[in-house]
């Protein structure tokens, strides 16, 4: 099953139980009572928050497909392919650093190039860093969207 699909049977499965976590809240403000509009008030802002969520997440996602294919498009789509991998699939971990310090290298020769941004992220990625590969991507969005 491709992540696309996962992500969007994720996604409905999680707007159903936001759509039943409201129907609660609503429930709980026809109680009438202080304490219940008040839990009524705390568990809505619990399905606000959550499709917040949802929505950021899937604008990130979408943003960096973009990215992707605009790279692929260009033949400069990261490949570790010919990297060696441990036996649960994952790129072994000094082969992961080695790739990792040449994309830094990239970034440091040219900071304004989210080409080169995306690959650090991927590397960060691949080195199973992801906060710092979100935030890395965060800036080759950002380079790209000024670049345009």
């Amino acid at each position: 099953m491709k992540a696309r699909n996962v992500a969007l049977l994720m996604t409905a499965a999680l707007v159903v139980y936001l759509f039943l976590l409201a129907d609660r809240a609503f429930a709980l403000f026809a109680s009438g009572t202080g304490v219940g509009i008040a839990l009524g008030i705390g568990v809505l802002l619990l399905p606000i928050l959550g499709i917040w969520i949802v929505v950021v997440t899937w604008r990130n996602g979408l943003q960096i497909q973009r990215l992707s294919r605009r790279l692929d498009s260009e033949g400069e789509l990261p490949d570790v392919s010919d990297l060696p991998r441990r036996p649960s699939g994952r790129v072994d971990r000094d082969a992961a650093d080695a790739w990792f310090d040449q994309r830094r290298a990239e970034v440091q020769v040219d900071q304004e190039n989210w080409r080169a941004w995306y690959k650090l992220a991927y590397a960060y990625d691949i080195a199973g860093d992801r906060r710092r590969a979100r935030e890395t991507m965060k800036k080759a969005l950002e380079l790209e969207a000024a670049d345009h």
